[in-house]
């Protein structure tokens, strides 16, 4: 029923069951052929098991069901696995593992390929903003603080702030998909022990199969990359949220200054035009603290292999990749299409009566002069008693006062472009 807005874009595709399975499959074909290359099967065997390693080949409502019976889904798939594979090369499967060295890899897998189309859309959305910024670089309009009108600003600056935000979000993911992915194989303890001295070749060859990166030691219990994965992906989630909540707020009626082009009616009021794409990045975004918290609450796993903490992972995980991919696409789709009305904004900057340019009247007139121009009816006239009419409509002109705001912009936009 909610999928079309909480399972937006491509990342949830890719942590579906259907993805898990795989993923974990996988893992076992990639183990197979590790095997073979330390000379401890025959290639012959790995190849055997691999090509059985295919996910339409197995029922994974029955999996998921014989999960119960074991604690994790790696049991009743490891026995499915071995029953499906002919011959001698059926007494080789998972030959060394344990069942959390095949769903540790499996989650890294599913989180390296949802990775792939989050990222391209965050991608997407940055540049999108970019070209906001670079387009409305000297675009004037009021600068708001605790909702209230402050001092102006441009919507390149406003549009610069959410690319600052989104590009260091995907730098973060970017650096975590290359180095902190790894495989995991340990076997029942972490010492692969069933494998002899050919333990570290084995995990090379797996690791290097599989597109990961090898870790040192085996991590079954040492939860920091899951850590950083869950907060990295809230970090994105804030930035989305930030752009979101400012277009919802631009986009009120009484603002105006932003207007998504495709946006959404209502069942009762055929006049509204709700800002339909920032509302889902939000509300897909507000769920990733929530889902992060649990997996950094549950980072300290008992011993060797944990007693519960590892169980927790596994739905939040899967579902902080979903939010913050619908996220992700979400804001991509109301920045692409984000109409900007810079006559609205100038509009707006009036509305005080030009008290939003007390500041800069304070530096010219002083303090005490510029709090009485304040308190008159009519502050553009008392100002211009004061200084004459010539030169209050400098002081008062919010095109004249954006301090470094293009400077800043063009940073960002640098920042960004030298990235592409």
């Amino acid at each position: 029923m909610f999928d079309a807005i909480a399972a937006r874009g491509g990342a949830a595709a890719a942590v579906s069951d259907e993805a898990w399975l795989q993923a974990m499959l996988d893992a076992e074909a990639a183990l197979a052929r590790a095997l073979a290359a330390a000379g401890l099967i025959e290639e012959a065997a790995a190849e055997a098991i691999a090509a059985a390693c295919r996910a339409d080949r197995f029922d994974a409502a029955a999996i998921a069901q014989g999960a119960a019976g074991s604690g994790n889904p790696v049991v009743p798939l490891k026995a499915a696995l071995t029953e499906a594979v002919e011959g001698p090369a059926a007494g080789h499967v998972h030959r060394g593992a344990t069942s959390q060295d095949i769903l540790d890899t499996a989650a890294m897998l599913v989180t390296a390929r949802a990775l792939e189309p989050l990222l391209e859309d965050l991608r997407a959305a940055a540049h999108a903003a970019a070209e906001l910024a670079r387009a409305h670089r000297d675009t004037p309009m009021a600068g708001r603080t605790l909702l209230q009108q402050a001092v102006p600003v441009t919507f390149g600056l406003k549009a610069a702030g959410w690319l600052a935000g989104l590009d260091e979000a995907r730098r973060w993911l970017v650096e975590i998909r290359l180095e902190r992915l790894a495989a995991q194989l340990g076997g029942a303890a972490g010492t692969l022990a069933s494998l002899d001295d050919a333990g570290p070749q084995v995990l090379s060859g797996y690791a290097e199969a599989l597109g990961l990166a090898e870790p040192a030691a085996p991590w079954h219990t040492q939860r920091g990359r899951i850590g950083e994965l869950a907060s990295a992906l809230a970090v994105t989630a804030g930035a989305v949220a930030k752009a979101a909540r400012d277009i919802v707020l631009l986009s009120q009626t009484e603002v105006a200054e932003v207007r998504e082009a495709r946006g959404g009616g209502s069942s009762t009021m055929p006049h509204k035009h709700n800002p339909v794409a920032a509302i889902c990045a939000l509300g897909c975004a507000q769920q990733a603290p929530g889902l992060a918290a649990i997996l950094l609450g549950a980072m300290a796993h008992e011993h060797e292999r944990a007693a519960g903490s590892w169980h927790a992972e596994w739905r939040p995980l899967g579902e902080l990749l979903r939010s913050t991919g619908s996220a992700v696409a979400w804001l991509r789709e109301s920045l692409e299409g984000l109409e900007i009305d810079p006559e609205r904004m100038r509009a707006n900057l009036d509305l005080t009566g030009g008290r939003l340019m007390a500041e800069r009247v304070a530096a010219e007139l002083g303090g005490e002069a510029a709090h009485a121009a304040l308190k008159a009816d009519d502050f553009p006239a008392a100002v211009a008693e004061l200084v004459g009419e010539e030169r209050a409509a400098e002081l008062l002109d919010p095109a004249g006062y954006l301090g470094s705001a293009g400077a800043f912009v063009d940073r960002a936009l640098k920042d960004h472009d030298r990235e592409g």
